[in-house]
C-alpha cells in the first residue's frame, strides 16, 4: 500500500461549520470518549481512533466525511486509514476542536 498517494485536505472551522449547517458534510470525532465527554462538538459522530474501524463510521447518506480531532493530528491519521480502508474520505478539521473554539464556534459537554 505504501506506493499509493493518499491526500488529506485542511478545511477551516468556518468551512466545516457551514458544510454542517448546509448538510453537505458528516463530522465524525475520533478523539476519545473521556475527551468527547469533556467536551464535544454539536451533531458529530464519534468514532474513537484507538479503536478505529472504518466500518464504524456512520453512513453519511450522500454528505461528505469530515474528520476532527483536538488539534489536527488524529483526523488526518483517521483519514488515511479510512482511506486505506477503501473509503474516499480525505477531509478533516484542521485545528481540530481548539480551532473550533478560537474560531468562536459552540461545542457542547458531554458526549
Amino acid at each position: 500500500m505504501a506506493d499509493q498517494n493518499f491526500v488529506v485536505h485542511d478545511l477551516s472551522p468556518e468551512e466545516v461549520s457551514k458544510g454542517i449547517a448546509d448538510g453537505r458534510y458528516l463530522l465524525v470525532d475520533v478523539r476519545e470518549p473521556n475527551e468527547v465527554a469533556a467536551e464535544a462538538f454539536p451533531n458529530a459522530a464519534v468514532v474513537a481512533l484507538s479503536a478505529f474501524d472504518p466500518a464504524a463510521i456512520p453512513d453519511p447518506q450522500g454528505k461528505q466525511v469530515v474528520f476532527a480531532c483536538r488539534s489536527g493530528k488524529r483526523s488526518v491519521t483517521a483519514s488515511l486509514a479510512a482511506q486505506e480502508g477503501g473509503l474516499a474520505y480525505d477531509k478533516h478539521l484542521a485545528g481540530g476542536i481548539l480551532g473550533w473554539k478560537a474560531a468562536g464556534l459552540p461545542t457542547r459537554l458531554g458526549g
